[in-house]
């Protein structure tokens, strides 16, 4: 059944079926990644422009009824020591207005700390220049959000992060 975990061989849990969304959210960008259905491995899809926040969020609605995805997964940048401070606040913000545009599809909120500095380094790491770099590295980061999203699902057997409540 769709959205239910479901035990692997040996009595592990697995990961729900269906594709999911990543978004990274940054001050002048949007990154966007998608997952198979199977929640194998994370790709990137687009990066939208975010200082327009009703396109951005017109744009992201839009990619949901392309991708049709179980969840959208929105990163939370909290501090190194867990703490919260504005980006994270403004993430949480951003992540309740998609959750109002994208419902009935759930929005989870989960721990990106350094998934920029990673997407970041695995940029460079494969030989993209910085110039292209920051065209994609939003992309890379929401990448790297979800396939981390999956793999936390995939250990626990429970849905990552927090569950965005919808605010009409």
């Amino acid at each position: 059944m769709t959205g239910q975990p479901r035990e692997e061989g040996g009595g592990r849990p697995a990961l729900r079926r269906g594709r999911r969304l990543g978004v990274d959210v940054g001050e002048a960008r949007i990154g966007v990644a998608s997952c198979d259905p199977d929640g194998i491995l994370a790709t990137p899809v687009e990066t939208v422009p975010g200082r327009d926040v009703p396109a951005a969020l017109r744009r992201l609605a839009a990619l949901v009824a392309e991708y049709e995805p179980l969840e959208v997964v929105v990163g939370l940048p909290r501090s190194l020591n867990g703490t919260e401070g504005p980006a994270a606040a403004k993430a949480r913000a951003f992540a309740r207005e998609v959750a109002r545009v994208v419902a009935p599809v759930p929005v989870r909120l989960v721990d990106e700390r350094m998934t920029t500095v990673t997407a970041a380094q695995r940029l460079r790491a494969s030989g993209v220049s910085a110039k292209k770099g920051r065209s994609v590295v939003d992309q890379a980061a929401a990448v790297v959000i979800l396939q981390s999203a999956l793999e936390t699902e995939r250990v626990s057997g429970k849905a990552p992060g927090e569950n965005v409540e919808v605010v009409p």
